[in-house]
């Protein structure tokens, strides 16, 4: 499927709004196929000369809904100085979580939020994920805290159609928590 910044269902569409559904496991070649597509978007979107080609915005992140598909994916991609981490999940779910919260100083964007939305998004600084693995082909459980964390419940948020703003604090959109896992 063509990904780019045309195809991206922007936030003013009700569909950001829908709650996604389950996806069926093992995934058919139909909906594999899909979430290597997006995975494949958010890659190429870290390529200054593929993105310039092919209308793509800059990424870590991409959930089903953003193309139009009411299931629960999404697909992640994150590079550090040293390593790549990639997601490719289905049917994500948050089973336990840290209280002490984090957020990234400069506040969140969203490739379906043309508009700016500026504040803090709070969100826990450690989360357990139970999903799917596209990659590995099985369940898992899996640790994560900080950056990926707040990544993947950005994520995993659109499979309630919760957006990044719905977050901001409304009586102080730069609130900050002294006990917060901030990130630069």
């Amino acid at each position: 499927m063509l990904i780019n910044n045309q195809t991206i269902i922007k936030d003013s569409d009700p569909l950001m709004r829908k709650k996604s559904k389950p996806v069926t496991t093992p995934l058919s070649k139909e909906d594999e196929e899909l979430l290597m597509d997006m995975l494949q978007y958010v890659r190429d979107s870290h390529d200054p000369e593929i993105a310039a080609a092919n209308d793509l915005r800059p990424a870590v992140g991409i959930a089903a809904v953003q193309i139009g598909v009411l299931k629960q994916m999404l697909a992640i991609c994150i590079d550090y100085e040293d390593e790549r981490v990639e997601y490719a999940l289905c049917n994500a779910k948050i089973v336990s979580h840290s209280v002490q919260n984090a957020y990234l100083a400069q506040g969140e964007g969203c490739l379906s939020v043309v508009n700016e939305h500026p504040g803090h998004v709070f969100r826990h600084a450690r989360i357990t994920v139970s999903a799917y693995d596209a990659l590995q082909k099985q369940q898992v459980k899996f640790r994560v805290s900080g950056y990926e964390a707040i990544v993947l419940q950005h994520e995993i948020d659109h499979f309630s159609g919760t957006l990044f703003y719905d977050r901001i604090p409304a009586d102080d959109n730069w609130k900050e928590d002294p006990n917060a896992m901030v990130i630069d």
